[in-house]
């Protein structure tokens, strides 16, 4: 006979279920500062500083050659004197047609964008001057600080 809750109630029994809903918001949190870290560095651009070289200078010059120049600018000259597009390439042309091997020397300003120099060797390379060879100053690259 039963007077009231005599009945035995349940023990309890400890959890055996791990709460990982605070771990997956640890993580998730963790997830958004990398990709927030990450984001600066996947949209950079990449910056070269590029090696100084000291090379020994020649002591004979190529058998046949033809001196372009570059200024800061984008004026182009054949042998300090100034030419435009249409003329270089008429020169350049007829110095493939005499000498193929010829050289192109390539003096360009350190300053002269780099997408007008490139123009330059490709139409060199069209009218048929595949020996290009670029001018330094060699005492530029003595006077410079070395590497680090």
């Amino acid at each position: 006979m039963s007077f009231g809750r005599l009945e035995q109630a349940r023990s309890q029994r400890p959890m055996s279920e791990i709460n990982v809903v605070p771990l997956i918001d640890v993580m998730l949190v963790l997830l958004v500062i990398f990709i927030i870290a990450a984001a600066p560095a996947l949209s950079s651009r990449l910056v070269l500083e590029l090696p100084q070289a000291q090379g020994k200078t020649a002591t004979s010059p190529a058998p046949a050659y033809v001196s372009i120049g570059l200024d800061a600018q984008g004026q182009t000259f054949w042998d300090d004197q100034p030419i435009d597009n249409e003329q270089l390439r008429q020169r350049l042309q007829q110095a493939a047609q005499r000498n193929p091997a010829t050289e192109v020397q390539l003096r360009a300003d350190a300053a002269a964008p780099y997408g007008r120099v490139l123009h330059l060797i490709g139409q060199a390379q069209a009218a048929g001057l595949s020996r290009i060879g670029f001018v330094a100053d060699p005492s530029a690259a003595a006077t410079a600080p070395a590497a680090r």
